[in-house]
Parts: structure tokens; sequence; C-alpha cells
């Protein structure tokens, strides 16, 4: 040490000692380029935003939306086909490969939702139907069913409100 407030040896300020602000708007181990648009000086963000307002880029929130119920109506479809098996009321095919194709149809449909968004709202609604009627082998699957449809519209609405705001 030094003896002087917040300087560390010959190597120079220590981490305390830094401060980002306008007249050091980039932090010591970076280069400018490689800045995250909050380390920027205000100069030097109008590149950074118009890159950032690209709609290819920047996915709607609708679409995020979407993506993140049916991720997560996946996990659920996957951990209802044990139960089904349990239950016993089909053949254990007939479950696996209904289990096994609503789940891959769930994440296709995700996946999609970056690229052919009209797709992905009319695929998971009925997707949604699927899943409820998968309740006459599953009966819990009514209510799970239910929720996701109701989560479903949720964020379909929520999304188109998020994208009308300024």
């Amino acid at each position: 040490m030094t003896g002087q407030p917040g300087r560390r040896g010959p190597a120079g300020p220590g981490p305390a000692a830094r401060s980002f602000g306008p007249e050091n708007p980039v932090p010591h181990n970076r280069a400018p380029q490689d800045a995250a648009p909050d380390d920027l000086a205000p100069q030097d963000q109008a590149p950074q935003a118009q890159a950032q307002q690209a709609p290819a880029q920047q996915p709607s929130s609708v679409r995020r939306l979407c993506a993140i119920v049916l991720i997560m109506e996946t996990v659920v479809i996957w951990l209802s086909i044990p139960v089904a098996l349990a239950v016993n009321h089909a053949s254990p095919s007939r479950i696996g490969v209904a289990g096994v194709v609503l789940a891959i149809a769930a994440v296709v449909l995700a996946a999609l939702a970056r690229r052919r968004p009209r797709w992905t709202i009319i695929g998971g609604s009925v997707l949604q139907a699927l899943v409820i009627a998968a309740g006459t082998i599953v009966p819990v699957m009514y209510f799970l069913g239910a929720i996701f449809a109701a989560l479903w519209v949720i964020g379909i609405g929520l999304g188109r409100r998020l994208d009308a705001l300024p």
C-alpha cells in the first residue's frame, strides 16, 4: 500500500477508486467498442440506440411472453407423462407418443415465436386446447391446461399492451 486512499501499489487505483461517469465513461479494462450502453457517454450512445431499435434484433413482448408460457408448459407436459402411465387409462405407447408430440410441438412453437409470431399464436392456441383435452387421460391436466390457457391469453394481452407503449 502506498498510503494514499484508493491507491494500491504501482498498478493504479483499486476497484473502489474507479468511477464511471462523464469524465471516465468506459471501464479501464474495456475498449470503447466493448463497453456496455450504460457505460458510454451520451454522444457515444446514438449509433447503439439506433441498432437497438431494429425490430429484427429485439423481439416484441408478445413473442417473449408466448415463448415463456410455451417453455413452462413443456415442462408440465413432460412431467405429466409418468403420471399418465401410472393412471393407466390408455396404452403406454399412445401416452408416450401423445406426450412427446405435445412437448415437441410446444418447443417448436416457442422457437417459432421469434420468426413467425402469427403461427405461434395460432399453434399455441391449438396446443392449449390439446393440453386441456389431455385431461381425459390425466384429470389434473384439465386444471393445469386451464391455468396455462389463462396464462396464454394474459401473455398475449399484456404483450400487446406493452408493445403499444411509446
